[in-house]
Parts: C-alpha cells; sequence; structure tokens
C-alpha cells in the first residue's frame, strides 16, 4: 500500500500455518514441525493449505477496503503515488528512537507521477501495453522444458512404467527449472516412488538457473557444459552429472561448473560434478548423496541428511547449523579446522572401515561417471590419500557406524541414495552376492 510495484510475504505466511517463532530452525527441535526432520515433532505440524489461503483472503479484503477509502479501485492507479503518502505523528511520537525523526526528505526527489502514468506501459519493443497485458515478451524461458517433455520415447515410457529411452538436447543459459516438466509428468502418472522406466536425458551448453530442479528416481539427467545456481534444487531421486565440454581448456578440479545454493531442499538422488560449486552448496540437503570438486562459503549449510564429499578446498563457515547427515573434506593442507563452524558439528579423520568404505565408493562412482582426474589421482593411491579426508557430522550422527568407528559393519553400508532400497551393495572379503543383492548391483 505504499506504491510499491511488487512486495512479497514472508514470516507471516509461515505463521499462518503454524510457526510459533520459536528460533530453534537450525537446531531440528522445532516445537510445532514446521523445520524439523524428527517424525515425532513433524507430526506436531497443525498447518493445512487452507491456513494459508484463508489469512490471503482477509490480506486481500483489508487491502480492498484500504483502497476504497483511498478512492481507488485498482493497483495499477496507486503504484508508485507517493505524493498519497504522509507522515504520520502519532506513528513517530510512538516509539522513543523515532522522536524528532523526519521522513519527508526520503520523499522529496520522487516525481510527481498522479497525473502522468505513461511509464506504467511497456516499450514499443516489447509490446506497448500495460506491463500487467505483456506476458512473456521474450518468449516462454521453459521451451526446452516443453521439448523435452513432449519426446515421444519418454512419453512411452512413462505410460507404460517400462523401458529405457534416451534423448540428447542443446541448452543455454536462458534455458531456466530444466526437467521439471519431465518430472512432473513422471510424478503425475506414477508419484515420486513408484517410476519402473529409466529415461536418459543429456544435455550439452550452458544452463540456466535450477537445472534438474525436482528430478525423480528413474531419471538420469548428464550436462556437458556448465550450470547456473540452484542445481539440483529440490531434487528427490534420480542422478544429476554434470562435466565440463569435452573442449574445454582448463583443469577441472580447480575451475567452477555450477553456481551457487546447488542442491537446495534435494532429498533425495545422487549428484556429480567434475568441477568446483559456489557457495551454500548442499543447503538444506536432507537426502541427495553429492560429489563435487570444492566449494565456496557455507558448504553444507542447514544440511539434515545425505552425505556430502568435497575433493577440493572449501570457503569460510562449513557445516553452519548443519544437524543431519556426513560431510567428507578433501584436506591434505589441514585448512578445515579454521574454516569450520564449529557451533554444532564435528571433525575427525576418516578412521572408521564403515567411512572409508563409504568414502572410498563414492569417489569410485564419480571417477566412473565423470571421469575426474582429481578422482582419479586420489583413488590411485588411496592408502595415503584417505588419511587427507576429515569426516564432518554434527551429533545426531554420532552412533551412524560411518562415524563412530565399529570394528566389523553390522547393518548395510548406504553409499547411494538412487538404489531402490536406498542401499548399495558391500561385501566382507571373500562375501558373495546373493540373487537380491545381485539384482540390485548390477551396475
Amino acid at each position: 500500500m505504499m506504491g510499491a510495484e511488487e512486495y512479497g510475504f514472508g514470516t507471516i505466511a509461515m505463521i499462518a500455518e503454524g510457526c510459533v517463532m520459536a528460533r530453534v530452525c537450525h537446531l531440528n527441535t522445532c516445537p510445532v514441525g514446521v523445520t524439523s526432520q524428527k517424525e515425532e515433532l513433524r507430526k506436531k505440524f497443525p498447518g493445512t493449505p487452507e491456513h494459508v489461503v484463508n489469512f490471503f483472503q482477509f490480506v486481500a479484503e483489508e487491502v480492498r477496503q484500504l483502497m476504497a477509502h483511498l478512492g481507488y479501485t485498482k493497483f495499477e492507479d496507486i503504484i508508485g503515488r507517493a505524493d498519497l503518502l504522509k507522515e504520520s505523528e502519532e506513528q513517530i511520537a510512538r516509539v522513543a528512537k523515532s522522536k524528532g525523526v523526519d521522513v519527508a526528505p526520503f520523499f522529496s526527489g520522487i516525481p510527481n507521477t498522479k497525473d502522468d502514468r505513461a511509464w506504467l506501459r511497456a516499450p514499443e519493443e516489447e509490446g506497448a501495453g500495460l506491463k500487467d497485458d505483456v506476458i512473456h515478451a521474450n518468449g516462454f524461458s521453459s521451451d526446452l522444458d516443453r521439448e523435452v517433455s513432449d519426446s515421444p520415447d519418454f512419453k512411452t515410457v512413462i505410460a507404460e512404467n517400462e523401458g529405457e529411452a534416451t534423448a540428447d538436447f542443446d541448452i543455454k543459459n536462458t534455458d531456466r527449472s530444466t526437467c521439471a516438466m519431465i518430472s512432473g509428468d513422471i510424478a503425475r502418472a506414477h508419484g515420486n516412488s513408484g517410476f519402473k522406466g529409466k529415461i536418459n536425458v543429456n544435455f550439452q551448453g550452458s544452463a540456466g538457473q535450477s537445472f534438474g530442479a525436482f528430478i525423480l528416481p528413474g531419471l538420469s539427467v548428464r550436462l556437458s557444459g556448465e550450470a547456473n545456481d540452484y542445481v539440483g534444487k529440490g531434487m528427490h531421486g534420480g542422478e544429476l552429472i554434470v562435466v565440463p565440454d569435452a573442449d574445454a581448456g582448463f583443469v577441472a578440479a580447480d575451475s567452477s561448473i555450477v553456481g551457487n545454493a546447488c542442491l537446495y531442499g534435494a532429498t533425495g538422488g545422487d549428484f556429480h560434478a567434475n568441477g568446483r560449486a559456489g557457495e551454500r552448496f548442499a543447503v538444506r540437503n536432507s537426502g541427495t548423496y553429492a560429489v563435487v570438486e570444492g566449494a565456496g562459503d557455507h558448504c553444507c549449510e542447514y544440511m539434515t541428511g545425505g552425505v556430502v564429499v568435497v575433493l577440493g578446498s572449501v570457503g569460510r563457515n562449513v557445516g553452519a547449523g548443519m544437524t543431519g547427515g556426513v560431510g567428507y573434506f578433501y584436506d591434505p593442507q589441514d585448512g578445515l579446522e579454521e574454516r569450520l563452524n564449529k557451533e554444532i558439528v564435528k571433525m575427525h579423520r576418516v578412521t572408521s572401515i564403515a567411512g572409508q568404505a563409504q568414502l572410498k565408493h563414492m569417489v569410485e562412482r564419480h571417477y566412473e561417471l565423470t571421469g575426474s582426474e582429481r578422482a582419479e589421482d586420489i583413488l590411485n593411491n588411496w592408502e595415503d590419500e584417505v588419511g587427507n579426508f576429515f569426516q564432518v557430522y554434527p551429533p545426531s550422527e554420532k552412533a551412524n557406524p560411518v562415524v563412530k568407528g565399529a570394528d566389523i559393519l553390522e547393518e548395510p553400508l548406504r553409499v547411494s541414495a538412487s538404489a531402490p532400497s536406498g542401499e548399495l551393495c558391500f561385501l566382507p572379503v571373500g562375501g558373495e552376492l546373493s540373487p537380491d543383492q545381485t539384482t540390485r548391483c548390477a551396475d
């Protein structure tokens, strides 16, 4: 109501669905289950979609009444109307800190838009209409996603829920949220875990934001090139692989290949990037198993599950707010400790049998999928290099076999989020595969 062209709602929408502002979001102890991974707390979540809808209906009604009091019927007529704003002496006097403050100078340089409203209209090259009427002047950003979803082979595999299909596409940085639509097609037909087929989607080029967002089990997405921010946002399963272009002239392990906030809120699947990631890698990750060759600041921030392996250097504030999951960091220079946020997490060298086995399998898998030179060098000298890894974990993982350092493995070792049961094969020396393991571990 202050003349803004855009506005947003944040915390108030959370409160509408039950948030009580306990301010313990990062501790995994939310008393109403809004930001907790603990099932006993999540059961206390009181919110429903109708609560949020009801709140915004009241907001809309109040705005309508305020606009009617001012004599206006639509937002377009009050956008930019600084002349309608008046200083409230009562509100200024109400708070001691604001007494004597003169807000008039803040609005003194704003042009008078009461009579000339031409600036609300789009320019000639964009259609010369009201801005609200000029939609997608540059075309839909998801044309590529429509092309992927319209593939006849993919449609057949989804409809029959069996078989395998592969297709190749070029991609550019204006193609955003690529593969979200085909994930939606799969989810509508089979839910988030019922798809039995296999779809391989290969891309070449530079991907826009949110590449591979929301992908599901059964999807294998591979990009040769580079990607922007939010790669793998909300991914629930499948494989997401990013490698440099075959003709790239740089050293992959020393170069950024994906942007910031990759795997934001991801809940499953496997991610491999033959190159470095930006800041906030795996932020709020709660189930994805990921390998990357370096990362910026705030790696594993607010992470609640999954496993992250970093085969290179990282920035500051590692593990801030991390309440679940495990991280492995290659650190031959012993520089990780000064970059670690020690408020919650702890660190030590990888000493447990399970931890070393989990780490080695993930590095091997990374090499198989990406051809990483860094991974190859580490594997070729594994007995020495394993001592250069640190394991980072929060208190909730202290009983995890990969952390606690048991002499023998009492349970199957989990090294991937993509296997049907969430577990891949791990056998002691001399052990044999059972028929079930043979089926699961055919790769």
